[in-house]
């Protein structure tokens, strides 16, 4: 029988060395004198490329307007969708990828902020521990599990903000964009099954006045992959039941935002790619869609959001430099009334 101190030296090198997050709110840094929100930028599958110059001009013109965008309106932090490293995420910790796609692209000082990421279906086929395990040696990548949560307090209104950062891939399978475009179900049914619990608890417990979940896979989506059934028929419910605020995601290469019962659907997935595809337009219910572009003149695009003491403002961006769509959200407790 191997002696405890083996066990434990082994147990210490397969399982990845995480930063955890306490569960109480946490106060922003106030960069600025009299701050009364949380701005923070959403962007998905903005991971370059396997080979030099390892980035796309879409993601660098993306990368550009966040900087500028981040500048000017502010930003606390930056909500990384998945597929962040095409086409097979990294190797390990080590991996160049992690410079060439992303510390050397994303270099405005305005984006020198937290950013918290969550693995796509392309971040699967390679190394995800090794993704979480970079957040011991960049400063701004926060990548504490597969899935966990968020919380904040909205700066001099008294207003709270939850996210729960969720793997979607763990939880309905991975996909293969040239073959298989909808995922099979999960490797492990456990795992899966232990997330899912782990979601409704933390949805069911919320105080927050604004609620958000941010996964890979979208729920709703008129694009090339459409809606995923796996979310419709698991997590689209509890989004409803417990009034979240939107549900944030990208694998879709457009920038979309639909809304139904009461929930916003925010498809943020312009970030290295460009896809005008609306396969799936019937496949969504009537009148859900708002907005939508793929248009590959925009030259990529993401979402800036702002949350106030009672409102969300949500406003897509092309990386040309102009804002293309805004929708507003409301606290629960006025959506309630």
């Amino acid at each position: 029988m191997a002696p405890p101190v083996f066990l434990l030296s082994m147990l210490l090198t397969t399982v990845p060395t995480i930063l955890c997050y306490p569960s109480s709110f946490m106060d922003l840094e106030d960069k600025a004198r009299n701050k009364s929100s949380i701005r923070f930028l959403a962007i998905g599958d903005w991971g370059g490329l396997p080979n030099p110059p390892y980035i796309t001009p879409i993601e660098k013109a993306t990368a550009q307007e966040m900087g500028k965008v981040a500048q000017q309106l502010g930003a606390d932090f930056v909500l990384a969708l998945g597929d962040n490293f095409y086409y097979k995420g990294v190797n390990s910790v080590h991996d160049p990828r992690f410079q060439d796609t992303f510390e050397n692209i994303f270099t405005a000082d305005s984006l020198n902020i937290p950013w918290y990421v969550v693995a796509g279906n392309h971040d699967h086929a390679g190394n995800v521990k090794a993704q979480i395990e970079y957040s011991r040696l960049s400063e701004r990548w926060r990548f504490p599990n597969y899935y966990y949560e968020l919380n904040f307090r909205v700066p001099r209104t008294g207003s709270t903000l939850t996210i729960l950062m969720v793997d979607t891939v763990l939880l309905c399978g991975n996909s293969d964009d040239y073959e298989d475009q909808k995922p099979r179900g999960p490797v492990s049914a456990v795992e899966a099954n232990r997330q899912l619990q782990w979601i409704q608890k933390r949805l069911e417990r919320s105080k927050a006045d604004f609620l958000l979940v941010a996964g890979h896979y979208p729920v709703w989506s008129v694009s090339e992959h459409g809606p995923t059934e796996c979310l419709l028929r698991q997590l689209r419910p509890l989004l409803v039941k417990h009034q979240a605020t939107a549900y944030l995601c990208g694998h879709d290469h457009n920038l979309q935002y639909l809304q139904e019962s009461g929930v916003g659907y925010v498809v943020s997935g312009a970030g290295n790619f460009m896809e005008a595809d609306m396969t799936h337009r019937h496949h969504v219910p009537r009148g859900s869609l708002k907005f939508f572009t793929g248009a590959a003149s925009t030259m990529g695009g993401f979402v800036h959001a702002e949350v106030t003491k009672k409102r969300m403002d949500l406003t897509f961006y092309q990386a040309r430099g102009t804002s293309l769509y805004q929708s507003r959200r409301h606290d629960r407790a006025s959506r309630a009334v």
